[in-house]
């Protein structure tokens, strides 16, 4: 069955440590999830590669409608860890954990909508449930 986007939820931190909702302004998260490292342990007469499991690691990405209100909460935590909560499609999981926001920009054409975009690194584990 497929579940409409429209009802997602995204929360994040503010500078001042408070979580922020701030869905109204966001119109995508592109949330693709934890790669893991791996390590080769192939040794020289082996006839296949052989791997260890490492450490986890994952960005994300959100955008929409610029407004005063997400400007004053994306602009303030650049360069900072902070709390995130993502309930993708009617909040059937959520994704919660730590991330650094690792960029933010504006922009304003003249024959569009002003919009924003963010990208962020996930510190930590992010728990599902």
């Amino acid at each position: 069955m497929a579940i409409h986007g429209k009802d997602t939820t995204f929360s994040i931190d503010n500078s001042a440590g408070s979580p922020t909702d701030i869905s109204e302004y966001c119109n995508n998260v592109d949330f693709p999830g934890l790669n893991a490292d791996v390590a080769e342990t192939t040794g020289f007469t082996a006839g296949s590669k052989s791997f260890v499991p490492g450490l986890k690691n994952g960005t994300f990405s959100i955008s929409g409608a610029w407004d005063a209100v997400v400007d004053a909460v994306l602009a303030g935590i650049v360069g900072k860890e902070g709390t995130f909560s993502y309930v993708p499609a009617g909040g059937t999981v959520t994704y919660a954990g730590e991330a650094i926001c690792t960029a933010y920009q504006v922009s304003s054409p003249i024959g569009g909508a002003a919009t924003f975009s963010a990208s962020f690194q996930i510190t930590g584990d992010v728990e599902r449930t």
